[in-house]
């Protein structure tokens, strides 16, 4: 081979007797071994081009030493380093089915720190041209992004080619809202439901489904009418789990009203009948909304029950997580502040409350301009 030193650092510069050109740049000692990064290219320019590219991306922080992979095996990596970091198996379970879905198949043998910009985009409109939902384009882009945010933390990258794409816009229908009519309806229509109870909480308390499946009894303070968030219920990798609440704002304690605390008491009073019944077929769970037996309640079977319950209150419409909508809503509506119902539903950030139930809020703002005004000019 024949070649010429360069200046220190910029690299070596060599053409082979097979006419390819090679590079490469010495990354120094790493466990006692000397590492070198080796790039190859018809001519010198291509050759010195690549190195400059090296010695750019080691600039802004990228560990050239780190094993080549493909953002495949990266995904991979980034779902046990989330699984171990904690994040709940339903969620998960969301992000392997994106990556298994839309991510792998279009992008899964890149090398991860060959991804450009243009990858992604064209996944991106290829997606929402493929009509799948905007919403779900709008996931798959925001698994994609934080991903890499990942890898550019570990070094493995230098930058984030995701951010340079702009995600898709989701248009948000306005969701009917439960009246205070309809919901007066529906508590006539569940009195005497063996989940009376469940149904009044959710809309009461505005608690998640796994959110309630997971309340245990030791859970509640009747004495002093308060109701402590401390896990959920969730099915995930082929069995129910009990997991840590969603965030840690969803860890929380509820203010319960009277109303509710009575149909708790009544609850507790039929549940201690059926553990009787039940005799030495009742598992001991603790949890405040069992089955006949006392073993958890599986969540399908709990929406199931809840579409029969609308349907018989003439709400079809009314999906079960609308509950938790309608509380907030109500409180609203009330006089509460955004910042309250954001610490009842165990909001993250008070931008998802104000979000969420903007369509509430302008009733409230007329009312206190027009008793400002009220006070002023009598």
């Amino acid at each position: 081979m024949s070649g010429r030193r360069r200046s220190q650092g910029e690299g070596s510069v060599f053409k082979r007797k097979d006419g390819l050109w090679s590079g490469a740049v010495d990354l120094g000692w790493v466990n006692g071994k000397r590492i070198r990064k080796t790039v190859y290219g018809k001519t010198e320019k291509e050759v010195l081009g690549k190195l400059a590219e090296l010695k750019d991306a080691q600039r802004k922080g990228q560990n050239l030493a780190a094993r080549p992979r493909k953002f495949a095996e990266w995904l991979d990596e980034w779902i046990e380093m989330k699984k171990r970091q904690g994040t709940r198996p339903l969620t998960l379970r969301g992000y392997r089915q994106l990556i298994h879905d839309h991510v792998k198949p279009a992008l899964g043998r890149k090398q991860l720190d060959k991804l450009t910009p243009t990858d992604v985009r064209r996944l991106i409109e290829a997606k929402a041209e493929s009509g799948l939902s905007a919403a779900t384009v709008k996931q798959v882009h925001g698994l994609i992004r934080n991903a890499l945010a990942d890898a550019e933390r570990e070094e493995l990258i230098h930058r984030n080619v995701a951010k340079l794409v702009k995600p898709p816009s989701v248009k948000r229908d306005e969701a009917r809202v439960l009246t205070i009519e309809e919901a007066k309806s529906l508590i006539n229509t569940i009195k005497g439901d063996r989940l009376e109870a469940f149904w009044i909480c959710a809309l009461t308390l505005g608690l998640r489904r796994g959110e309630l499946l997971g309340l245990r009894w030791e859970d509640i303070d009747f004495g002093k009418g308060l109701l402590a968030v401390r896990q959920s219920l969730q099915r995930a990798d082929g069995s129910l789990q009990l997991v840590d609440p969603k965030t840690s704002r969803s860890r929380r304690a509820v203010p319960v009203p009277e109303p509710t605390l009575a149909a708790l008491r009544k609850h507790k009073r039929e549940q201690a009948a059926e553990q009787l019944a039940a005799g030495e077929r009742w598992k001991s769970s603790g949890l405040v909304f069992a089955s006949t037996i006392g073993t958890p309640i599986e969540p399908g079977n709990l929406s199931t029950r809840w579409r029969k319950t609308r349907a018989k209150a003439g709400l079809d419409w009314l999906r079960l997580h609308d509950l938790r909508h309608a509380c907030a809503s109500f409180l609203i509506a009330c006089g509460a502040s955004p910042r309250t119902v954001m610490k009842t539903l165990g909001h993250s950030q008070i931008g998802l409350t104000m979000n969420t139930y903007a369509h509430v809020l302008p009733g409230i703002e007329r009312e206190a301009v027009d008793a400002v005004a009220k006070k002023l000019f009598g």
